[in-house]
């Protein structure tokens, strides 16, 4: 469905410089293509601490995962897009999003209304699209305006499901996706992976609330179980089968993860 290039990615997170920078030279050494931080980075600003990860690589890229847009005012957003975007000669990524439901408290704090989220990101968009030189821009996909919105102004859609999506789910958000998207060759399709591998992880089942084992055998496409030799197929068959090319895993699984990537690189 598509002829792209791979392209893999780890989330991560870092309290401090040290961890942020050996995490950001791992990444690089393993056959990653970027590096992206949730917002907040931990209670960091994102932002503030990409420039650090670009300085101790060199092909890497950065970027979030994603920015909440209301916690910024968007000239500023743009101000710090835009700088990231050209200081590092092009390796700054820009994922923009609402806000999950946790960032309510945030958003209010700041002035904002969460009530207007969706109509207030569509206009930082608007505005950031207006600007030359800018960075790649990455949307998440889930409901219905926001596939809609994803499919009319992102560079990159990163599909927005949730730990216990099947396939069968995950084919049905895809094709909901290209059913309403008009420039699908220049979109590059996502997905973010949770776990690589079939090891258990206890301080991740805690998080989504399921085990790994249980994810797997319920053909959750949020984990790839199996041998490096089983993911990279997968990951075969949904760039054929999906147009699925840019792969992101959490920064937990990256020795794991990186073993499938040397077999499809």
């Amino acid at each position: 469905m598509t002829d792209r290039a791979f392209r893999f990615g780890v989330v991560g997170t870092g309290t401090d410089l040290a961890t942020w920078t050996d995490l950001a030279r791992r990444a690089e050494a393993a056959g990653y293509d970027t590096l992206v931080s949730p917002d907040p980075q931990v209670e960091l600003d994102p932002f503030t601490i990409m420039s650090a990860a670009a300085a101790v690589t060199t092909t890497l890229h950065v970027g979030t995962f994603v920015a909440v847009d209301q916690f910024r005012e968007r000239r500023s957003l743009d101000w710090q897009s835009r700088s990231l975007h050209q200081f590092t000669g092009g390796r700054f990524e820009l994922g923009l999003g609402a806000g999950r439901p946790d960032a309510k408290e945030r958003v209010v704090a700041r002035g904002g209304s969460w009530e207007r989220r969706f109509s207030h990101l569509t206009e930082t968009i608007e505005f950031l699209k207006k600007q030359s030189d800018r960075p790649p821009l990455l949307l998440a996909p889930g409901g219905p305006k926001m596939t809609e919105l994803a499919a009319r102004e992102a560079d990159i859609a990163t599909m927005a499901w949730m730990p216990r999506t099947t396939e069968a789910d995950a084919r049905s958000t895809v094709d909901r996706f290209r059913s309403v998207c008009d420039r699908l060759d220049e979109v590059e399709l996502a997905a973010n992976l949770l776990a690589v591998g079939d090891e258990p992880a206890p301080w991740l089942e805690r998080f989504i609330g399921a085990s790994l084992p249980e994810l797997a055998a319920g053909g959750a496409v949020t984990v790839l179980p199996g041998t490096p030799e089983q993911g990279a197929e997968t990951l075969r068959r949904w760039r054929a089968e999906l147009g699925i090319s840019y792969v992101t895993v959490n920064s937990g699984y990256l020795d794991q993860f990186a073993r499938v990537i040397a077999l499809l690189k």
